[in-house]
């Protein structure tokens, strides 16, 4: 069903304005950065592999499940960290103005089997620019998803809870099979692509590398101990692609979140690119305990607006941007985590069903909107 534009109160003029008022904001942060901001990601990487070797440790002696419980407990924190608050913005930029060779986009690496040039592409040129169109965002349910009703229905989608469901646990191999974009590549003549053939050996060798690192070396240093190292590991990587997954799909699923046509988009303005960005993303509210675990990406609507600014800086902007949703009279979507998770899943399971009702068209403007 499509629904009344959310954004039709708006003029061109004000949408500008906006534009404007959030550039300003953006500015000011930029403008502000400093050692503060240095020393925390510096004490933050330092943390995370003090934990990570702390807890490598521990599961040496993983035979006694005090250790086990532990040892695993803190793995799980320590990968978490290392995708969410760690990788996953230092690869978007955000620390590059440190001019740390160390803590720098071009030569970060990630805990992650997906390699980081790849990801990249997939989500800070693709993802960023083109955040919920159809067609065009492929982080909009992975390929694998009905994302929409405007959608047309197919009875394989039936299964998309399950298929999900099984992305979640294997998070990070289905991110690297997004990157690759498996669905068109895997075609005869595409998969034989120099280009593509290049970056899936590229993808087969950060796998080997995770495996012999995770499920070989840590277990055998084990010793007697290997095969309840194997699965403490096998549980951390688990429990962090179960966490990241829940945290992207609160961000971006729950209900209230707009999708958009791609001829939405058409000579799309700096105005109209931010405020595609304000009703396409959702956050999540909760403790700083819990913005520091979703690697700040519980601001998601701020992180969407200003993907390159210091994630520490996010909660501060929130403040700025929640008043100018209000002055627009906006919708801010957001709510504690179970609400986000249910909201997502319920979202996952209605668009998997076909329509219960025909399509009502709605009036169609340069800046339309699909809720989804």
């Amino acid at each position: 069903m499509t629904a009344i534009d959310p954004t039709a109160h708006l003029t061109d003029e004000q949408i500008e304005e906006l534009g404007r008022e959030l550039d300003a904001i953006r500015d000011e942060v930029i403008a502000s950065r400093g050692e503060k901001d240095a020393a925390y990601i510096r004490k933050v990487i330092s943390v995370q592999r003090k934990l990570e070797l702390t807890s490598r440790g521990i599961l040496l002696f993983s035979l006694f499940p005090p250790a086990w419980i532990i040892g695993t407990a803190g793995l799980s924190v320590a990968k978490i960290m290392d995708n969410m608050e760690i990788g996953h913005n230092i690869l978007h930029g955000q620390w590059d103005w440190m001019r740390d060779p160390k803590i720098h986009s071009t030569t970060w690496e990630w805990d992650h089997v997906s390699p980081a040039d790849q990801w990249k592409h997939s989500h800070n040129e693709l993802h960023h620019t083109y955040t919920n169109v159809i067609g065009k965002d492929n982080d909009l349910g992975y390929g694998i998803m009905r994302v929409d009703e405007d959608q047309k229905w197919h009875p394989m989608y039936l299964a998309q809870p399950l298929w999900n469901f099984i992305n979640a646990c294997f998070f990070e191999y289905g991110i690297a099979a997004y990157d690759l974009e498996l669905g068109k590549n895997l075609h005869k003549r595409r998969r034989k692509n120099p280009e593509f053939v290049a970056r899936a050996k590229a993808v087969g060798r950060k796998i080997r590398k995770q495996v012999l690192k995770d499920y070989v070396i840590h277990p055998l240093l084990s010793g007697p101990s290997f095969l309840t190292t194997l699965a403490a590991t096998f549980t951390a990587n688990l429990i962090r692609n179960l966490w990241s997954h829940s945290v992207i799909m609160c961000g971006h699923f729950p209900e209230g979140v707009q999708t958009f046509e791609r001829r939405s988009i058409r000579g799309e303005t700096r105005g109209q690119w931010y405020l595609r960005q304000m009703m396409g993303s959702a956050n999540i509210s909760g403790s700083k305990a819990m913005h520091f675990m979703t690697g700040n990406l519980s601001h998601q609507i701020e992180h969407h607006l200003f993907p390159d600014l210091p994630s520490n800086r996010y909660a501060e902007v929130a403040v700025k941007v929640r008043a100018l949703f209000e002055k627009y009279e906006l919708d801010y979507v957001t709510g504690p985590l179970p609400k986000q998770v249910f909201s997502a899943w319920h979202k996952v399971f209605r668009l998997s069903l076909p329509n219960k009702k025909p399509k009502v068209k709605t009036p169609s403007k340069d800046k339309e909107l699909v809720a989804a």
